[in-house]
């Protein structure tokens, strides 16, 4: 594959193999992974087998990436454009790009040049929701993207705008359901005021909202979260249960997105992409994004010390240094680039232990304690992460910060939504 780069855009050209080289590494992947486990079925396996009725004889679109996979590994695209009386008629990828194959920020533009599949249009840039005439003559738009349970995950804000789109276009949403990997019944942290609402932040449900991409698109209907509401069908998740990690399951895990390559990072990533909003490196330009963080001015052994001094449930700090560096695809112009950073990784010890948005914050606060001269928290990024307006009263005293009762009345509302137990 060769890129054009041009004005922070990639400009995708001659990349007609890039759907097989993908899927081989894909596959790759999924063979080595035990699948010894329960038998949870994707939505996009259960509409194979047992919902074709849904699209038969239909025009559709489609919205997904490299996530969108069956138990084989096979693409969904592949899998739908294989099936007789279906007219796949359009893709559209969210950030990322459709094989993952772009950095945080980066646009992609394929401007027809995967002659092998339909026109592929991009709804991360100047447009990020489907126009009247990209929904024209479509009978139905499938949403078929693995989420991994944080509100400023971007995917599913596009979940939304598509919602939108399809219902002023009177276009059906057909959801196929993926589990949230990181379970369906931890929620965490505060609920987003609306008057931050942002592409990173498009709902008003906590950081970790313990949901299903197919039960939050119930319920952002359900609550009238989006101006007009479609004609919404939820293909569900057979075998799933809210207790369940992703590795608790024969589903196998393929990367999302540039920066969450693992289960455990997707269990950390809630909490620390609040490092995002400040001048601390979260990892990023290094091959463990958010599982470790630094900045030059860090003095790794009296901050280790401190982390490890607070006795976090579920996790430990080890000193660390190490140089952040631009890495194509995956992050572009990382904070402190190639210079030593110095810091603290992180080492799950029990994930079901592990608070991640709590800890994460007591990291915050401690950096702001040591560091008071040189850690810095830019508001308004903060205000659209965090979601409230409150966040350096938090850090200085966290007794100050107590959201259990928006939480259990955010888990009673939600429930109503619930397709698993």
């Amino acid at each position: 594959m060769y890129y054009l780069i041009l004005s922070f855009s990639i400009l995708i050209v001659g990349c007609a193999k890039q759907p097989k080289s993908i899927q081989q590494i894909q596959k790759e992947t999924i063979s080595s992974q035990s699948i010894d486990h329960k038998e949870v079925q994707v939505g996009l396996d259960v509409l194979l087998s047992e919902r074709l009725d849904l699209i038969q004889g239909k025009s559709i679109g489609l919205v997904t990436n490299h996530s969108g996979l069956d138990h084989n590994g096979t693409p969904n695209y592949e899998r739908l454009m294989g099936i007789k009386n279906v007219n796949l008629k359009i893709i559209f990828s969210p950030e990322h790009g459709l094989f993952g194959e772009a950095a945080a920020g980066e646009k992609v533009k394929y401007n027809g040049q995967i002659k092998s599949l339909p026109p592929i249009v991009s709804l991360y840039g100047n447009n990020r929701k489907p126009s009247p005439e990209e929904l024209d003559k479509l009978d139905a738009i499938i949403y078929d993207i693995q989420d991994i349970g944080a509100r400023f995950y971007t995917y599913i804000s596009t979940l939304g705008l598509v919602m939108e789109a399809a219902a002023e276009s009177k276009v059906q949403v057909i959801v196929l359901d993926r589990p949230n990997p990181i379970t369906g019944n931890n929620i965490e942290g505060p609920i987003l005021n609306m008057d931050h609402q942002s592409f990173v932040g498009y709902y008003p449900i906590p950081i970790r909202y313990g949901l299903t991409v197919g039960e939050l698109a119930k319920m952002i209907i359900g609550e009238r979260w989006i101006s007009v509401s479609p004609n919404l069908v939820v293909v569900p998740l057979k075998n799933w249960k809210r207790s369940l990690w992703l590795d608790e399951t024969n589903v196998f895990w393929i990367k999302p997105s540039p920066n969450i390559p693992d289960l455990e990072t997707a269990t950390i990533y809630p909490g620390m992409c609040l490092l995002e909003a400040t001048n601390v490196n979260e990892g990023r330009g290094t091959q463990k994004p958010f599982k470790r963080f630094g900045a030059p001015w860090i003095n790794k052994i009296f901050l280790v010390n401190a982390l490890n001094e607070m006795d976090f449930p579920g996790v430990k700090f080890s000193p660390i240094s190490y140089i952040p560096k631009d890495i194509p695809g995956m992050a572009n112009n990382p904070k402190f680039e190639d210079q030593v950073c110095h810091g603290a990784e992180i080492i799950l010890t029990d994930r079901d232990q592990y608070s991640t948005i709590k800890t994460g914050v007591q990291i915050l606060s401690i950096l702001e304690k040591l560091y008071p001269n040189q850690f810095e928290i830019k508001i308004s990024g903060m205000n659209r992460l965090w979601g409230q307006s409150n966040f350096e009263n938090i850090i200085r005293d966290q007794s100050s910060w107590n959201d259990t009762e928006k939480t259990l009345e955010f888990r009673e509302i939600s429930k109503k939504y619930y397709f698993y137990d």
